[in-house]
């Protein structure tokens, strides 16, 4: 059995900074749309948790519900476009 500072020098190997690496930030920036929908939605979805929805927060809800999936079309549609152009083998 390996004492815990035999395996220190493998788990401490790379030291971790914190901070999200360039490629992380791009993803996130990608799906901040969709992200934001997501977030109106739920802000909708909470504001009737309590009482009875009214036809306005009915209203409200759906128009978040098509917000998100038009984000989610977009982001798929997005990354669909980039990943044909990416592998350009023939047809």
């Amino acid at each position: 059995m390996k004492s815990i500072a035999a395996l220190q020098a493998i788990v401490t190997a790379t030291p971790f900074d914190g901070e999200p690496s360039d490629a992380e930030l791009d993803a996130i920036e990608t799906e901040m749309p969709l992200i934001l929908a997501d977030v109106a939605l739920l802000d909708a979805q909470i504001m009737t948790i309590d009482r009875t929805p009214t036809e306005l927060d009915e209203r409200r809800i759906r128009r978040a519900r098509r917000r998100v999936l038009a984000a989610r079309r977009d982001l798929t549609n997005r990354t669909a476009t980039s990943t044909a152009t990416v592998s350009g083998g023939a047809a």
